[in-house]
This record gives C-alpha cells, sequence and structure tokens, in this order.
C-alpha cells in the first residue's frame, strides 16, 4: 500500500458547553489538521501516473475545510441561546456552528468524513490544538 500525507492550518475559537474544566470557556487555537490518503496501486496512467493522488489536490481540498473554519468561532448547535447568536452576527462575527461538539476528535472525525465523500481512500486524519495535543481518528478500511 501507497500512501501520502498533508495538512493545513486555520485560526478559530470554540468551547465545550458542559465541560468541567477550562475549556467551557470561549478560547481559541492554532489548529493543525492532517490527513493520510492511501492507494493498493499508484495510477497507472495521465497526468497523475505513479501517484497515489496528487499532494497538491490533496492540499486544497484540506485548505477547503480549514477555510470553513479559519477565524470563526466554531459552536455546536443548540449551546448558545438565539439571542446570542443574532447578537454575534450583528456584530459581524464570523460564526461556524457544527452538529457536534467541536472537540479535537470530533473535528477530526468530520474531516475524515469530507475527504471520504470527495473520493479519497482516508487511512486516517488528525487535528492538533497545540503542539502537545493532537486527536487522530481512523476506521477499518
Amino acid at each position: 500500500m501507497y500512501s501520502i500525507r498533508s495538512e493545513a492550518h486555520f485560526d478559530a475559537a470554540h468551547f465545550l458547553a458542559g465541560h468541567d474544566g477550562k475549556c467551557k470557556n470561549i478560547h481559541g487555537h492554532r489548529w493543525v489538521i492532517e490527513a493520510e490518503v492511501a492507494a493498493d496501486q499508484l495510477i497507472g496512467e495521465g497526468p497523475l501516473r505513479g501517484m497515489v493522488s496528487d499532494f497538491a489536490l490533496l492540499r486544497k481540498d484540506l485548505d477547503a475545510i480549514a477555510d470553513r473554519f479559519d477565524h470563526t468561532f466554531i459552536y455546536e448547535d443548540g449551546t448558545l441561546w438565539e439571542e446570542t447568536v443574532a447578537v454575534l452576527e450583528k456584530q459581524g462575527f464570523a460564526l461556524t456552528k457544527v452538529p457536534f461538539r467541536p472537540t479535537a476528535e470530533r473535528l477530526a472525525e468530520y474531516i475524515y468524513d469530507q475527504l471520504d465523500a470527495r473520493g479519497y481512500r482516508v487511512l486516517e486524519t488528525a487535528v492538533n490544538e497545540s503542539p502537545q495535543n493532537r486527536a487522530v481518528y481512523r476506521r477499518q478500511i
């Protein structure tokens, strides 16, 4: 099996509703997202001959995911009052509502699903919320 790995970055704030520690408060990270994709056989002909995929294509798709979150406030649907959301939007803040608790683990799963939907054979995705903290998501293939 062959694989390639690429990464992208974004800056965003979030909070973990119901958490007992500091992460219950709004805070930000310099998120680093990574993906490793694979193929049993390299592409046999055409412009991508000899590749799993073009690194530039994988990076473009990762960048598109990162751009969705970059410089936004990521929050879980149902964790903020509608009035709070309305005031933040009126102030011009960029908000990204997600249907899951925005932990590094769940973001890794989300990225996996996004790349899988784009046709990649994803081995794993990782989300680093700091140099010391990394979450990885992989499925049985």
